[in-house]
């Protein structure tokens, strides 16, 4: 294991491990004490026993696309995971991945064996803070949460000891790891997740349209979302289009399946009933999941600033009026807004496990900019679309928001009280660094 100490001869070198992998060049003011960069899984230990007699605390980066950097915590030790890599298939096609592979590596490595895993959408985010904040992945209104498909956990505890969670043994452990999300009481080292076969078909259709047609497309989004029942996602993207001097908005289908007919028919469907005004349009072109990750790097650069905000939008109110000043006035043209169906994940009770929120709507808003000239007027514009719209939902998800920029449900209310109670259980010195910004409810 590698260390580097705050108070160490290189000043240099402790801020490129301080800021090393993260995503967001937003840098907060919060400085380790040392950086400890973790190989195997015994540095992992032996990183938990060096916070134990320094008496400090530790925090953990495995893929640093954190938008609000949890990872970087005063006074403590910020354990790094980004050498600690394995990944592997056993003969029950259940996968083996240690928290900083990204989710186009696990694809491609799964993909290579036939097999799929619902991995997250952006290829270089690591699959520890996703699966660990529940996963929202490719296909998941049909496949559900990604953390639904972890079947167990290895876990080294804030004592430094080894444990296998599972729904046989240290179960509150493997309940937590489904949704807990930076709230674990512990370091996971590896994940084991559920595979399927990979999909022997992925078809696109889209649908682009000027700003000023938003409610007649937006409404007839709802409208077809409201019937798939199977293989099927569909997002709205509020954002800037090359040439074009107002926000577009998208309506973008992804298809899978193995019989090409009922995609097709699905489609049709679809591309029957669209409404007349589309800027451009493609219908059912054959994809695949590396060339969607090369659009989803696009559409989230590298290199820039970030304020990132989400909410479940409750099913009882008028979504497209909610939702219109987001996608009608983006502060930058990399901007972006983003509704996805959550239909029909939304409509199949949730197993038992911590994440515990969701509705058929899920919006989120990523002000993207490139310098501090920016800051004051891409956050107004996130908190100010937030305040409406988070008082129209039913909670947010844990992966794409800052705690500190406003509260909201995150549990329910049962299962924040049993995280906070396990959290107690396993970490009762407090010893490994939780959700940032939710100080004063045992979960930070």
């Amino acid at each position: 294991m590698e260390i580097v100490w705050r108070n160490g001869p290189s000043k240099e070198n402790y801020e490129q491990e301080r800021t090393k992998r993260l995503f967001n060049t937003d840098i907060p003011a919060r400085f380790p004490l040392a950086i400890a960069s973790a190989r195997r899984e015994q540095d992992v230990v032996d990183a938990v026993n060096l916070a134990i007699s320094k008496n400090c605390r530790i925090s953990v980066r495995a893929g640093g696309h954190s938008y609000a950097a949890w990872s970087v915590r005063s006074h403590a030790i910020l354990l790094d995971l980004g050498d600690y890599r394995e990944c592997g298939l056993d003969e029950n096609d259940v996968a083996c991945v240690s928290p900083s592979v990204t989710g186009r590596e696990l694809h491609d490595f799964l993909l290579a064996r036939g097999r799929f895993f619902p991995v997250g959408h952006c290829p270089d985010v690591g699959v520890g803070g996703y699966l660990l904040g529940g996963g929202m992945g490719w296909n998941q209104p049909n496949l559900g949460w990604a953390c639904e498909h972890i079947v167990a956990v290895d876990v080294v505890t804030a004592a430094g000891e080894r444990k296998r969670a599972d729904a046989h043994q240290n179960s509150d452990l493997f309940w937590a790891a489904r949704g807990g999300g930076p709230a674990f009481p512990g370091i996971v080292t590896r994940f084991y997740l559920r595979t399927f076969p990979a999909p022997g078909i992925m078809r696109s259709s889209g649908y682009i349209y000027s700003v000023e047609h938003y409610s007649t497309v937006f409404n007839w989004a709802l409208g077809i979302a409201a019937t798939f029942e199977h293989s099927i996602e569909i997002v709205a993207i509020g954002s800037y289009q090359t040439g074009i001097e107002t926000p577009c908005i998208t309506i973008a289908l992804l298809a899978f399946g193995d019989d090409e007919d009922p995609i097709k028919t699905l489609l049709q469907g679809v591309e029957n009933s669209h409404p007349d005004g589309a800027v451009s349009h493609w219908f059912c072109q054959e994809t695949n999941l590396a060339e969607q990750f090369e659009f989803k790097a696009k559409a989230y650069p590298t290199g820039h600033r970030w304020y990132v905000d989400n909410a479940f939008v409750r099913n009882d109110v008028d979504v497209a009026a909610i939702l219109q000043p987001a996608f009608t006035t983006l502060p930058t043209r990399k901007s972006l807004a983003l509704w996805s169906s959550m239909i029909p994940l939304s409509r199949r009770g949730l197993p038992d496990m911590a994440l515990s929120l969701h509705s058929d709507h899920y919006f989120a808003v990523y002000a993207v900019w490139e310098d501090e000239s920016g800051d004051s007027r891409s956050r107004a514009w996130v908190d100010e679309i937030m305040e409406s719209v988070g008082a129209q939902s039913v909670g947010s998800y844990l992966g794409e928001l800052d705690f500190r920029s406003r509260r909201a449900e995150y549990w329910g209310k049962e299962q924040r009280t049993r995280l906070t109670e396990i959290r107690r259980k396993w970490d009762p010195a407090n010893r490994i660094c939780g959700c940032l910004g939710l100080e004063g409810l045992g979960l930070s």
